[in-house]
């Protein structure tokens, strides 16, 4: 430290007048009440000392260090950092915590099958559709016509997997509304379109097989229970036509191999009765905006016969031309 030298004029000699231990008592006494702390950096800085560093680094510090609740130290803030992401402060750890937050690993590959499970879809290759091709199908010969011993699982536009889940069309097949179903214009859905339905409506069966009509149905009824009547429910059609396993309870007898599942069905929105309900469409028109459809439940042993408007979404079977 420099001496502090006072010249009187040219008359006066020369007085030092500071020793190192009066400079420091100067020192203490031009810092006032913060003293030693504040010049060495010893201690814990309050917010007013940081507030008053005009340095922008200190100020950042500061900032930081106000936000995780620790002190302006920039190694405790990397640690205080890091415990707020769960985490070490080692940069690859934070990695990995941040990706647990999001519920996935930080690998892209396991981020991208978490997000196709959420979405219904079947990127992961664990599910892949049967599509219209029925050598991809068990199909069964029932009396004089030949069936396919499963729902159709064939995606095209309108169509979904119960609750977007691809695992329930690996099972169930796929729900399409019967505009979708029979491959028409969706000005069908609220207007008849019995002009544009043929004898043996393909739809989007496989090539030689088609939507079942209700003479198709009729046919098929009286085969399992000869004192069936046309359009009309069938007692005991559905306890042997429903598949042995599948159904949430009382599955059927399955007597000729056609194994009705209960696919449930979807409607404004809202997915309901897989595992307890099965509903079948056929290609036959019920007035202005409906259609009929085979449903099957887990507590009865008939096949009902009922009508509902088109935009529901059911199962489908094809029948062979």
């Amino acid at each position: 430290m420099k001496s502090i030298v006072v010249r009187a004029g040219s008359a006066c000699p020369i007085i030092k007048l500071a020793t190192i231990a009066l400079a420091i008592t100067l020192t203490l006494t031009a810092c006032g009440e913060h003293g030693l702390e504040d010049i060495f950096g010893l201690g814990s800085s309050s917010s007013e000392d940081e507030e008053y560093y005009s340095s922008s680094s200190l100020r950042q510090n500061s900032s930081n260090s106000s936000q995780l609740g620790t002190s302006s130290n920039s190694n405790l803030q990397q640690s205080s950092s890091s415990s707020q992401l769960g985490d070490s402060s080692s940069s690859s750890l934070q990695q990995s915590s941040s990706s647990s937050q999001i519920g996935d690993s930080s690998s892209s590959s396991l981020q991208q099958s978490s997000s196709s499970s959420q979405i219904g879809n079947s990127s992961d290759g664990s599910y892949t559709e049967k599509g219209n091709s029925i050598a991809n199908y068990k199909t069964k010969q029932i009396g004089t016509q030949t069936w396919m011993a499963e729902n159709l699982d064939y995606n095209v536009a309108g169509s979904r997997c119960y609750n977007n889940n691809p695992a329930n069309c690996a099972i169930y097949g796929r729900l399409y509304d019967w505009v979708t179903a029979m491959a028409l214009d969706a000005s069908c859905k609220s207007s008849s379109c019995a002009s544009q339905v043929n004898a043996k409506h393909r739809g989007i069966c496989p090539s030689g097989w088609h939507i079942p009509s209700n003479a198709d149905w009729n046919v098929l009824m009286k085969f399992v229970n000869p004192s069936c009547k046309d359009n009309s429910h069938c007692a005991e059609a559905g306890a042997k036509l429903k598949a042995a396993n599948g159904w949430n309870e009382d599955g059927g007898t399955d007597n000729f191999g056609f194994a009705a599942l209960p696919g449930g069905g979807y409607s404004e929105g809202n997915f309901y009765g897989i595992g307890y309900y099965g509903n079948l469409w056929s290609a036959s028109e019920v007035g202005r905006d409906k259609a009929y459809s085979m449903s099957m439940s887990y507590n009865y042993t008939l096949v009902s016969w009922l009508d509902y408007t088109k935009d529901f979404s059911r199962s489908v079977r094809c029948v062979k031309d």
